[in-house]
C-alpha cells in the first residue's frame, strides 16, 4: 500500500561539512527514493524544491512530497540518524502521512548532534505546543506555572535517562503530534 508523505525541516549543518557529506549521510533515503543526489529529488508537489543544501546560509532544506511504502520510515530513520554528527543543534523533522481515507497523521522526528541537544529541542517544542494551547484559555501566570511543571518532567525524565544502563546514543528521536492541517 502506498501512501502521500510530506517531510519538513530546516536543519542547520555546522561549518565546514560538505555537500558529499551530507549526501552520503542521506544515502538510506537517497537509495530508497532511488536518486544518487539532492538534485534527483523531486517533490510530488511542483512549488516544494526537494531537498536542497543552501551551502552560504549553512542550511539543509526539506520540503518534500511524494508517494512511499512501508519501508519508508526505516530510510528516513537512519538516514536522520547518519546526518545528526553533521547538524549545529537539534531541531524537529514534520513528517505527515495522508491516507486514502483524507485523515492524516503528523509525527516529529527530531535530528541533532547529541542525545541532550535533542530532549532540549523537544523540551522547546512542547513548551510552544503546550502554550499555544494554553493561552487561548489562561493567563500568563497559569500558563507559567504549567509550563514550570513540564520543564520539571523533561528534567526529571533526562535524570532517569543518565541513571538507566547506557545505551548507543542516537542522532535522532520521534514522537506523534496531534493532526493538524499543514500551512506552508
Amino acid at each position: 500500500m502506498r501512501m502521500e508523505v510530506h517531510v519538513h525541516a530546516d536543519i542547520p549543518i555546522i561549518e565546514g561539512v560538505s555537500r558529499k557529506q551530507i549526501e552520503q549521510a542521506l544515502t538510506p533515503w537517497l537509495e530508497y527514493l532511488d536518486a544518487d543526489s539532492f538534485a534527483e529529488v523531486k517533490s510530488l508537489e511542483a512549488n516544494e524544491p526537494g531537498l536542497r543544501y543552501d551551502d552560504k546560509e549553512l542550511m539543509l532544506l526539506l520540503c518534500w512530497t511524494g508517494e512511499i511504502g512501508r519501508s519508508f520510515h526505516a530510510a528516513l530513520e537512519a538516514a536522520l540518524e547518519k546526518l545528526g554528527p553533521y547538524c549545529y543543534e537539534a531541531v524537529p523533522v514534520d513528517v505527515t502521512l495522508y491516507h486514502d481515507n483524507g485523515e492524516q497523521e503528523s509525527r516529529l522526528l527530531f535530528v541533532g548532534p547529541t542525545a541532550q541537544a535533542i530532549h532540549e529541542a523537544q523540551r522547546r517544542c512542547m513548551l510552544e505546543d503546550v502554550t499555544a494551547l494554553l493561552v487561548r484559555q489562561f493567563d500568563k501566570d497559569g500558563v507559567s506555572d504549567v509550563l514550570k511543571v513540564v520543564n520539571e518532567l523533561f528534567d526529571r525524565e533526562w535524570k532517569q535517562r543518565a541513571s538507566q544502563a547506557a545505551k548507543p546514543e542516537r542522532a535522532f528521536e520521534t514522537y506523534t503530534r496531534p493532526a493538524r492541517k499543514h500551512l506552508h
